[in-house]
């Protein structure tokens, strides 16, 4: 039988400094490959150095990061899974819905659909897959107050589940600053060792970094908090198999690349690390149109969907 390796196994890895990174939240080799020397040398008070030491064996211990060929690239994507927006039309943009080890970023203005997307991925989060879901629990960092259980309970009927079942598994913390916000991502990762959680909402992204860095002169530190921010969420889709969610504001500033006369916050930090970026738009009554605007391998297009009572529909 095979010995399983754990961080002690590693060169420079004591058991005073296993303790230190496992408190850290560095409790596992994969965590430790995909970290940079700064954080883990903060972790557990190294100097960076002996962090870079650590991170390339744990590397070479878990296979990660050396050269690859495309076809097995290609069979490994071919195990990523979808979630269900519960609209078909949407979900084909998406190239089959919203993809796990992904970040996938709403944007627009008041009103355009952001919130009543994130409150039904919540809900298909937890049907099983050959209906679309991951069954899954999910993660909700709410910033602006916009999380409303009594819309859940309303889709998760449509969908014949158990509102209050469906509650349950949905995990909601209020974030009062960017950086609480950022702390909660860490919470998230600890919590998701005893909570099978395959989707991480933040709505919104970018609220709190706006209203708290203002000017010019706080731009470059607001830039890379977000980008810390944003990778922070990326490992964790990697780490769990799970989908990210964000949404995102608009400013009013005419902009040649999405036609209309807004643009995403965050700049190029946010269109840089979300991995799909979806503009929303009101249309008439309940309809709302999309537009993917940004994807690896997806062609641009647009559709229209609708929120009505029962929630995301085509």
């Amino acid at each position: 039988m095979e010995e399983e390796v754990t961080i002690e196994n590693l060169p420079g890895v004591g058991p005073a400094t296993a303790e230190k990174l496992r408190e850290a939240g560095y409790d596992d080799l994969l965590t430790i490959a995909v970290s940079s020397p700064k954080e883990l040398a903060d972790a557990a008070d190294i100097g960076e150095s002996t962090a870079a030491k650590i991170i390339l064996a744990a590397r070479k211990l878990a296979d990660i990061g050396d050269f690859e060929t495309g076809d097995v690239i290609f069979e490994r994507r071919s195990r990523l899974r979808h979630l269900t927006t519960g609209s078909k039309s949407l979900d084909e943009l998406l190239g089959g819905g919203l993809e796990t080890q992904a970040i996938t970023e709403f944007f627009g203005e008041f009103g355009s659909g952001k919130t009543q997307i994130a409150h039904q991925l919540c809900v298909t989060v937890q049907l099983p897959e050959e209906k679309g879901g991951l069954e899954g629990h999910a993660f909700y960092i709410d910033t602006e107050n916009t999380f409303r259980p009594e819309r859940i309970t309303q889709m998760a009927t449509a969908l014949g589940l158990d509102p209050k079942e469906t509650l349950k598994k949905i995990h909601v913390a209020r974030a009062f600053n960017s950086s609480h916000q950022m702390l909660l991502v860490e919470k998230v990762k600890e919590l998701s060792r005893e909570i099978p959680a395959k989707l991480l909402v933040v709505d919104s992204l970018t609220a709190h970094f706006r209203a708290e860095y203002v000017g010019r002169g706080a731009l470059a530190d607001r830039q890379q908090k977000l980008n810390k921010h944003m990778h922070d969420l990326l490992r964790w889709s990697d780490l769990n198999d799970g989908v990210v969610c964000v949404t995102n504001q608009v400013s009013a500033k005419p902009d040649a690349l999405f036609g209309d006369p807004t643009r995403p916050i965050g700049g190029h930090i946010v269109g840089h690390t979300a991995t799909f970026r979806v503009y929303l738009r009101k249309s008439r009554g309940e309809k709302r149109i999309a537009r993917l605007i940004d994807s690896p391998h997806l062609p641009e297009g647009e559709v229209v969907f609708s929120i009505t009572k029962e929630g995301i529909r085509d």
